[in-house]
């Protein structure tokens, strides 16, 4: 599986006391990476990051705020987060919504943002001589956002429409409804778009709005990320000069631990003429760069569901009794889920199939798997990144992703040196702890009331 998350969002937290000074990481190109980190702290938290890659005058500009669904601790407050990522293209009283699109147009960058469980990512690539532009239009609004209770409501009012029109579809659905059944504590409880009683109040919540961007839009939230022709002592002073002012804030969220889970749980929806669905879903541990449960996980996902698995060829192009089969595995701040999903062609044959998923993780908990298949998913994956890395977004979307999980950029070259040390021994114990059915959340759609499988 390649190192890039699913649905979209981004966010991060570096925490360092405002009395410290500037910590400073010369950057070595070491690891899987073949360009060189740069890291600096701001005396107010906000971390800067510059990657330096010849792109022919092309840099990539990143903010990450560790800032998504999960930080949404209060009862009736949930869709914030991703209500902000509209909300921050807004305008300021400096430089208004138009204003802000005809400069990016000037510049030659495009713009856009994403949000998810743990983050939300705020993003442009364009000419790297603008790149003083790219920092005093950013700093603007990450400082200054201001809107009127009219603009409020007019965006309150398009997220609504957005859920109304993701919430149509079963897979959405189905997501709300694992997510509510698998974490019945913790903020992964309700997804990004929120709870839709909270969205319809939405409107109604102008003043906590206010609030939630007083708490979380503060630098200790926050990376600076460059990557592409851009000199790091150039992007630091830039950070300085634009974003050194930014006021650090106080409020840390309380985000409530999930109980250890001790039984199987389920979730359904009940749909005629759409194609059969399970998923199953294992609580799995937060990211951690330097476990080898977390990587051999996402070596599982690779080794055992791909589309180059015997169990795919077997399922899906010899028995046809499915028209899809994957899994996903998403690093998250802390523990969520590994998924194996598939959709059929007929709800006769769930049962069968779950059966057949479930022999496939009993045989990794029982058989170490050989050597060389190891070395062939792990060659495989570091290829997928090599390929990957050849431009300044792309670089970016990668360092992005380790940065909302850890705080840390360099976590990307540790977690492929972790994955790299894994033996079957470790692939069979991360088998053997996760791939349980105390651990365990069954997803279905199908025409039946109830799911149709045990």
């Amino acid at each position: 599986m390649s190192i890039k998350p699913w649905i979209l969002s981004l966010s991060l937290v570096i925490g360092v006391m405002a009395c410290q000074p500037p910590e400073d990481k010369s950057g070595e190109a070491k690891g899987i990476l073949p360009y060189p980190i740069v890291e600096k702290k701001l005396e107010n938290g906000a971390n800067v990051v510059t990657v330096p890659y010849p792109s022919d005058g092309i840099a990539a500009f990143y903010i990450i705020m560790r800032v998504g669904s999960m930080e949404e601790v209060e009862e009736g407050k949930t869709g914030f987060a991703h209500f902000f990522e509209h909300m921050m293209f807004r305008g300021t009283e400096n430089i208004s919504k138009e204003e802000y699109n005809e400069i990016l147009k000037s510049i030659g960058a495009a713009a856009n943002a994403n949000t998810w469980l743990d983050r939300t990512v705020y993003h442009m690539t364009g000419n790297a001589e603008m790149l003083e532009k790219m920092f005093e239009i950013e700093a603007d609004r990450f400082m200054n956002l201001q809107y009127s209770i009219e603009d409020f409501k007019a965006e309150a009012g398009a997220v609504k429409g957005e859920y109304t029109k993701n919430s149509a579809s079963p897979y959405s659905q189905i997501n709300e409804k694992i997510q509510e059944a698998a974490f019945t504590t913790h903020t992964y409880g309700h997804t990004t778009m929120g709870y839709w009683e909270d969205v319809v109040d939405m409107p109604n919540q102008y003043d906590y709005s206010q609030t939630f961007y007083d708490r979380f839009y503060r630098p200790e939230y926050a990376t600076i990320l460059v990557v592409g022709d851009a000199d790091p002592d150039q992007v630091y002073n830039l950070a300085q000069k634009y974003f050194g002012k930014w006021e650090r804030g106080s409020y840390k969220p309380e985000i409530p631990t999930e109980p250890e889970q001790t039984e199987t749980r389920f979730a359904h929806v009940q749909r005629a003429n759409f194609p059969p669905y399970l998923r199953l879903a294992y609580k799995t541990p937060g990211f951690d760069a330097a476990n080898k449960d977390v990587a051999a996980l996402n070596v599982i996902s690779s080794l055992a569901f791909s589309k180059k698995a015997p169990l795919y060829k077997k399922l899906v192009e010899q028995e046809q009794k499915l028209r899809s089969l994957g899994s996903s595995y998403f690093f998250t701040r802390d523990p969520y889920l590994f998924s194996i999903q598939a959709s059929f062609k007929s709800e006769e044959d769930m049962q069968y199939v779950k059966d057949e998923l479930e022999k496939e993780l009993n045989k990794l908990k029982e058989e170490p798997v050989s050597e060389e298949e190891l070395e062939e998913v792990k060659s495989h994956l570091k290829y997928d990144f090599a390929m990957e890395i050849d431009n300044p977004t792309e670089i970016a979307e990668q360092l992005t992703y380790f940065i909302w999980v850890s705080g840390d950029p360099n976590a990307l070259n540790t977690y492929y040196d972790t994955m790299e040390s894994l033996t079957p021994a470790d692939i069979q114990a991360a088998a053997q702890k996760y791939f349980t059915a105390d651990k365990l959340t069954i997803a279905t759609i199908s025409p039946s009331e109830e799911g149709g499988v045990q």
